[in-house]
């Protein structure tokens, strides 16, 4: 791929790179991405550098990265890797605040909710026995909030309420969403910025933020990928461009 095709790179493209770094280092981890890219992310990041991570077809079977069985995950076995932090998910959010309290079950009080979500579903179990990462493709005030309505992924300050022995496993690496990357890396372990997609200036994050973000002095650009890398993504892996229904640019 050439180098004007690099100097083109979607904003779309970015967050899946941005998506894929989620698992670098994990080693031999079952990746669980929710939405098209993160599942682009996690791909791509098994085809090039985490050559260990598990994929699944999202219901029992191991696949390779062109999508062939390599083998049989049994539901007592995918509770084992969940209950023993050797899963990565990488969830949505319908509202996030700055400890990384995550919520997708209503929004305005519970006894009497103005919008009525997905529900808990799995999100306490996910975020207190292994890493969770979160991706949101439109980054708003209503999604980055002071104080999530309800709690349904654990954040830092409520896994530090729950104490040790309950949140071993908790970790949320990092946040993505069409603006920037987004981690936990401050002494109260509250939301910082970790780098700006491209085109995006830091005025612009603090805008769409609901609550005071932590910004150091010198932000960084989220990685370009590399022509290998778009190559994997555009011819390979996600020819169909449904990375581009998530992003809007």
């Amino acid at each position: 791929m050439n180098a004007s095709a690099v100097e083109s790179v979607t904003r779309a493209e970015y967050c899946v790179i941005a998506c894929a770094e989620a698992w670098r280092g994990d080693g031999e981890i079952l990746a669980s991405p929710m939405g098209a890219v993160p599942s682009v992310g996690a791909r791509l990041a098994r085809r090039t550098f985490a050559p260990d991570l598990l994929l699944t077809d999202g219901e029992a079977t191991l696949v390779g990265p062109d999508g062939e069985a390599e083998g049989w995950l049994p539901y007592r076995r995918h509770l084992a890797l969940v209950t023993g932090g050797r899963r990565h998910v990488m969830m949505g959010a319908s509202q996030i605040d700055r400890f990384g309290n995550q919520n997708i079950s209503c929004i305005g009080e519970w006894e009497q909710p103005a919008r009525q979500l997905l529900g808990v579903r799995g999100a306490p179990v996910n975020t207190l026995n292994n890493p969770v990462s979160y991706w949101i493709p439109r980054h708003s005030p209503r999604v980055f909030v002071e104080r999530v309505d309800m709690i349904c992924g654990v954040g830092h300050d409520s896994a530090r309420a729950a104490g040790p022995s309950a949140t071993r496993f908790h970790r949320i690496p990092r946040v993505v969403s069409d603006l920037g990357v987004f981690d936990f890396a401050t002494p109260d372990r509250s939301m910082r910025l970790a780098s700006l997609h491209p085109g995006v200036t830091v005025d612009q994050v603090r805008e769409a933020t609901g609550f005071a973000l932590t910004v150091p002095a010198d932000v960084p650009y989220t990685r370009a990928p590399s022509p290998a890398e778009l190559a994997l993504i555009r011819e390979v892996i996600d020819p169909a461009r449904t990375r581009d229904r998530e992003v809007r640019t």
